[in-house]
């Protein structure tokens, strides 16, 4: 595809671009995302490994990225979060998934710091993702945020916690140790 050239984009000229165009829509405009790092494709790896593993033979599934979100019906939003899990799998079509997912993993670079941590932060919230969390793998930790009365209650976790529960998906635990090593 060649460089966009338009201030607003549908969710319709979203879902006609080829597979291979890494790109977001936020409200219609167009946020074309970035080439993962190593390490970034290392952290996503342990995660979707780990929660793989979990829910292995559950009613929940978990889907590494790109895998479209369109959280709300009316609005030209896309997202293509790093990790997503889903246990209500009518929200999954052939192409994307339509409605909120329960957990959203978003693995932050510093390309991606302020979307990931102000405005997917709010989009999530609005739409009741009801666990997201935001990945740091250069410094280790992450800020988990669980939804309550519609407002997330954050925790950060780091390398020194060893661990980090899964507040939505009883007895998972993310062994911090494994996700953050650099062998």
């Amino acid at each position: 595809m060649e460089q966009p050239k338009k201030e607003y984009y549908t969710f319709n000229e979203y879902m006609s671009w080829d597979e291979d165009v890494r790109a977001e829509l936020y409200e219609g405009f167009l946020i074309m995302l970035a080439q993962p790092t190593p390490r970034h494709q290392g952290v996503l790896s342990e995660m979707h490994g780990q929660l793989w593993q979990f829910l292995k033979g559950k009613p929940c599934r978990v889907f590494p990225a790109p895998l479209g979100v369109k959280l709300f019906e009316d609005e030209d939003t896309v997202f293509e979060p790093d990790i997503v899990v889903i246990c209500d799998n009518s929200k999954l079509d052939d192409k994307i998934c339509r409605g909120a997912p329960d957990m959203v993993i978003e693995i932050r670079s510093p390309s991606t710091a302020r979307m990931d941590l102000k405005y997917k932060y709010r989009k999530y919230e609005q739409a009741g993702v009801r666990e997201y969390w935001v990945v740091d793998p250069e410094a280790n930790y992450v800020q988990a945020g669980v939804l309550h009365d519609g407002k997330y209650i954050t925790r950060i976790y780091d390398v020194e916690d060893e661990t980090a529960p899964v507040a939505i998906l009883e007895e998972c635990i993310i062994n911090l140790a494994d996700v953050f090593n650099e062998e």
